[in-house]
């Protein structure tokens, strides 16, 4: 049997259960399903895989008050004592990652390459932050002359993570880990389009003695189950990853309520390649950071920025390097690029082909969906683009790049600044001084130099502009699900102002 068929098998025998129960909500440690549902497909050839519980306000407002209900004995319990439940939760995710990974590949279009690794990461991110648990509520000792002052954190409360397709299951647990660490309940509602790994995670969390009520699981669309988390009272904050756009949706929801927000939202992030640069190893970099995960990536380098002196050069590299990338079925171990996610979101991309060629630029490799079932498109790239054209402003979240020329550094910046997003950055050049000065300049949260996004948990993930709010890793995600606290303790009998004496 080969390596495919073999993962085929063991995919039918993982999705067996969900085809005769659907795929169900998890509330206070319960499945659940209301009356209605609606239905996943693969994008890999447009087949149906399961039914999907259709939450709505009613789902929600249960999923809330069960969270509201044991957060109080959650949030009470030792940091130790969580942090042992959580790395059970990491043992389990790691026993179950092969059904992780096939059921992602074919819920989500992308390649097991990939995949294969997203479970193991969604189990370091458990590890890493069930090893902070235990100190998630110190603070500093900051003394005054009268007064020792001393601070510490609580967890916020019940909060509602929203999550998208894109690698969902190992975005779910950069959310839903740090949370749990901190003492914080959880209600999930993951993207319609890829509800599967979502429950797996649920099913993973409470088998591995997460208590009932502490994650809860509702799947739905964003303008009814959504729309109801991020307005329910009883949810203190929202953490959020998709759309600049509904970004700010939530954000209005939110705010009868005052709910804290942390989104992590779009990007149109340049890679900035100057003509001292390793060109091979900046090659790899670049196509890497496009055209792996089928570029629907936030932190993706959708727009090429190249010096004018080797542009001609470099293009032609990258064309030769893009007419060999291997697109195909998810499941096979050669796969490089596999469908994209809905036909919704293929519309979307592929619109962006007549708008390419509509706004003068050259299609100079793919720019053409694959004949066949599924929701193939073939990796893309556009040249002589202009920094004011839609493909070079607009997300577009596929395998398709845009190549700009730029004559010197003050010009580059210009251009890597120039839109309304500001994830990421990439920058390739020998010279240090530059290479200091660019990144000091880029409008970004995160900047990487000579290397293409390489993830360290512990430091401060997120972005400017519209690409976010907040930041993830470390301590910077206590500090989104916990409060801070100031205790001030008189150290002596010091004066205080007497009044009406």
């Amino acid at each position: 049997m080969t390596d495919l068929a073999s993962r085929l098998a063991r995919l039918e025998t993982h999705l067996a259960r969900f085809r005769d129960t659907g795929i169900r909500h998890l509330i206070a440690g319960q499945d659940m399903a209301g009356g209605d549902w609606f239905e996943t497909r693969s994008p890999v050839d447009d087949s149906p895989i399961a039914r999907v519980a259709l939450g709505t306000a009613g789902t929600v407002d249960a999923a809330a008050k069960a969270a509201k209900a044991a957060f109080p004995a959650w949030a009470g319990m030792s940091g130790a004592a969580r942090q042992k439940i959580l790395h059970r939760i990491a043992d389990a995710i790691v026993a179950r990652a092969d059904e992780i990974a096939l059921c992602e590949c074919w819920d989500t279009g992308q390649a097991w390459r990939f995949m294969s690794k997203a479970a193991l990461r969604g189990a370091e991110n458990f590890r890493y932050f069930a090893d902070l648990a235990p100190g998630a509520r110190d603070g500093q000792a900051l003394p005054s002359p009268d007064h020792l002052n001393i601070t510490g954190r609580t967890p916020i409360g019940p909060v509602g993570v929203i999550t998208p397709w894109n690698t969902p299951f190992m975005l779910s647990t950069w959310k839903i880990a740090p949370a749990l660490a901190a003492g914080c309940t959880v209600v999930h509602k993951p993207a319609e389009f890829s509800p599967l790994s979502a429950r797996l995670l649920a099913e993973i969390c409470h088998e591995a003695g997460l208590p009932p009520g502490v994650l809860n699981l509702v799947h739905g669309l964003g303008e009814g189950a959504g729309r109801a988390l991020t307005e329910h009272p009883d949810i203190r904050a929202i953490a959020f990853v998709g759309e600049s756009r509904t970004g700010s949706q939530i954000m209005r929801q939110g705010a009868d309520t005052l709910k804290r927000c942390h989104f992590e939202l779009g990007g149109k992030n340049p890679v900035v390649v100057f003509d001292d640069a390793d060109l091979d190893r900046a090659l790899d970099a670049v196509v890497f950071m496009i055209y792996s995960l089928n570029g629907e990536r936030c932190t993706s380098s959708s727009r090429l920025l190249v010096q004018d002196s080797i542009a001609g050069e470099f293009e032609a590299r990258l064309i030769d390097r893009i007419g060999r990338l291997r697109l195909g079925h998810p499941l096979d171990p050669q796969t490089e690029i596999g469908p994209l996610i809905h036909k919704t979101h293929f519309d979307k991309v592929t619109g962006y082909f007549d708008i390419a060629r509509a706004e003068g630029a050259t299609i100079a490799a793919g720019g053409a969906p694959v004949d066949g079932p599924g929701w193939f498109v073939r990796p893309t790239l556009f040249t002589a683009a202009r920094p004011d054209m839609r493909i070079a402003q607009e997300e577009i979240f596929g395998p398709v790049l845009t190549s700009i020329r730029f004559r010197d550094e003050a010009e580059a910046l210009e251009i890597a600044n120039g839109v309304a997003y500001g994830l990421a950055g990439y920058v390739w050049t020998n010279d240090l001084t530059r290479a200091l000065r660019v990144s000091q300049a880029l409008e970004a949260g995160m900047i990487w130099v000579n290397s293409e996004n390489v993830r360290h948990l512990p430091t401060p993930f997120g972005g400017v502009k519209a690409s976010g709010i907040g930041r993830d890793g470390g301590q910077w995600s206590f500090d989104f699900y916990m409060e801070h606290k100031n205790v001030a303790l008189a150290l002596g009998a010091h004066a205080i102002t007497r009044l009406g004496v």
